[in-house]
């Protein structure tokens, strides 16, 4: 939302302030998904940048009617409200491009947003941005950046005609949870941690998400009006997803993505969840949900070397999108005929207990908060990531929720838990069986660790069983002002 105050990205901020500061032209390319604010990043930054001028220009959403001359239409209107001028005729993008560059000034900020629309139906777009590039006298800097991470990566990032051109690549990632927790204090949540935490296991750090929060309104309220009502925002922000990343042929990926929301899979047993015909086709949808930010993958790899095995392990890394696939694809057609509009949260099956879960991917979003907190340097991390040990006549099979392997050899077992009332001192037990279960070679010791979220009872703390327990209540803040 537009009146939500602009918190966290001073890295960006500051590697975009280095590069204007040059004097010279730069051509800066901005990636991440959806609503994750590329474009308000470009738009503090301008503002930050003491006689900069800003040059906003998007492209037009992807649509039957739109084609390359409607874009360069929008182009042109766009241009328009900048310097108040009849609206120029552009029958080619290198007339626009040129027309631009007659009025830009040394310094200034020319931005084209979601340019994967800008530039999807003429395949000269690319070539003549390059060649007015190229040809350009005035220094000043070009952000192209969008959402269609895929789009990017094949036109722009990996294109000979952009070869040696781009200056700076920004991926922007989630906030971490405690700007996460900052914005949402700041557009209005008032609520408890456990409650805080349901909400931000769900919107993952992207910052549009946490705007929607509603002052007077509990994370219950804020659930079931966002995820479980007809017409809610986060019900049909998936449609807008995959009709923009894929331009309305995304089936087979929401297969894969489905496939995906129970855990973690190789891929033959994706090929084999979703019945796909072995070619090395889905090696490439793979790829291309990873770019889109909706997929991670990992190398699983051998303790005593620390090198990658062949098998990799492909999760789902973005919270919303497993929330969908787990909690509101399942109900789809009843929230879109409105059957559960009055029904409360409480109500919706399975919701409560899918928390604890959901939790698990909103902390590995926060890599640097879980090494930090159990005193880990990064410079010390041999491999690291959930962990998943496949059943063999020798071994039991287990599957651990973050394991870290160190230089000193370490290896640091993580459990999450996620509990309104009291930790169950079961919770120990679970976590002995998995360590007994895991294969170690002789000479490395196992470090079991636990954060959480509810009430440390006597008895677990004294156990001394775990090496840390972290209250993840503390990640927040939430009483500061």
């Amino acid at each position: 939302m537009e009146d939500n105050p602009f918190i966290g990205r001073e890295k960006e901020l500051q590697y975009l302030q280095q590069h204007l500061a040059r004097g010279r032209s730069s051509l800066v390319v901005i990636k991440g998904r959806r609503r994750i604010g590329k474009s308000r990043l470009v738009t503090e930054f301008a503002a930050k940048s003491k006689g900069a001028r800003l040059w906003n220009f998007s492209g037009l959403a992807p649509e039957i009617a739109v084609d390359a001359q409607s874009q360069r239409d929008h182009f042109s209107m766009q241009l328009v409200a900048h310097l108040q001028i009849p609206p120029p005729i552009f029958k080619d993008w290198t007339e626009a491009f040129y027309y631009l560059s007659k009025h830009v000034q040394k310094g200034d900020i020319v931005l084209f947003d979601e340019i994967s629309w800008m530039g999807s139906h003429d395949p000269t777009f690319i070539p003549k941005l390059k060649d007015w590039w190229d040809k350009l006298h005035t220094a000043f800097m070009l952000i192209l950046c969008g959402s269609v991470s895929i789009w990017i990566e094949e036109n722009i990032l990996n294109s000979t005609a952009l070869f040696g051109r781009i200056n700076l690549i920004l991926i922007l990632m989630p906030l971490t949870i405690p700007e996460s927790m900052e914005l949402m204090q700041a557009a209005g949540f008032k609520g408890s941690e456990y409650n805080a935490y349901k909400l931000l296991s769900i919107f993952g750090g992207v910052p549009w998400y946490l705007g929607q929060v509603t002052l007077g309104m509990s994370a219950d309220e804020i659930i079931k009006e966002l995820c479980f009502k007809k017409g809610g925002v986060l019900v049909v922000e998936f449609d807008h997803i995959f009709h923009d990343l894929f331009n309305g042929h995304g089936s087979v990926y929401r297969k894969i993505l489905d496939a995906l929301q129970g855990g973690a899979k190789t891929l033959a047993e994706i090929r084999d969840f979703i019945d796909f015909a072995y070619s090395g086709t889905l090696s490439q949808l793979m790829e291309n949900l990873i770019t889109a930010g909706f997929v991670q993958k990992r190398r699983l790899w051998a303790f005593a070397t620390g090198k990658a095995k062949k098998q990799s392990l492909y999760r789902i890394c973005d919270p919303y999108i497993r929330f969908y696939f787990k909690m509101i694809a399942p109900l789809r057609n009843k929230i879109d005929m409105g059957s559960l509009d009055d029904i409360p949260l409480s109500s919706i099956p399975g919701i409560d207990a899918h928390m604890g879960l959901q939790l698990e991917y909103l902390l590995l979003q926060n890599r640097k908060i879980l090494l930090e907190r159990v005193g880990i340097s990064p410079i010390d991390v041999v491999n690291d990531g959930p962990y998943r040990q496949s059943h063999t006549s020798r071994y039991k099979g287990c599957q651990i929720d973050y394991l870290v392997q160190t230089v000193t050899k370490n290896i640091f077992i993580y459990e999450f838990k996620f509990v309104r009332g009291d930790l169950d001192f079961e919770i120990i037990t679970a976590m002995q069986n998995k360590i007994a279960a895991l294969k170690v070679p002789k000479g490395y010791a196992v470090v079991p660790v636990l954060f959480y979220m509810g009430w440390m009872t006597p008895a677990i703390a004294s156990a001394g069983y775990f090496y840390r327990t972290i209250d993840i209540a503390d990640f927040l803040n939430i009483y500061s002002s």
